[in-house]
């Protein structure tokens, strides 16, 4: 899979996992990434350390569970099992890099 063809696929998990909360919450989200945090969507592929601090700092205590359902939902786009990649140890910014070089590689 081509490197722009798994930032896609990122970004279409992302919208999606935001989405779950509601369209409402999901703009107000996205407008807070750009304006506090200067992440902008589109740059969320290539920055997901700090977009996970930007949840973390939105979310405080219930950002994992955001990060989990966006996982799972990259996951899921990518044909993989998500339930083996569940694990305390890595964390959100820390699995998509670990999955991003598995794509890459072609060891998915």
């Amino acid at each position: 899979m081509p490197p722009k063809d798994f930032q896609k696929t990122l970004l279409e998990a992302i919208q999606e996992g935001l989405s779950s909360l509601g369209d409402s919450p999901k703009q107000a989200i996205l407008f807070h990434l750009e304006n506090t945090f200067k992440i902008k969507l589109e740059e969320i592929p290539t920055k997901p350390a700090q977009f996970q601090k930007a949840l973390e700092t939105l979310f405080g205590p219930g950002a994992p569970y955001l990060e989990q359902l966006i996982l799972e939902k990259l996951y899921n786009k990518l044909d993989l099992n998500f339930n083996g990649h569940r694990t305390e140890q890595t964390d959100f910014s820390n699995n998509i890099e670990n999955l991003k070089q598995r794509i890459l590689m072609g060891d998915a």
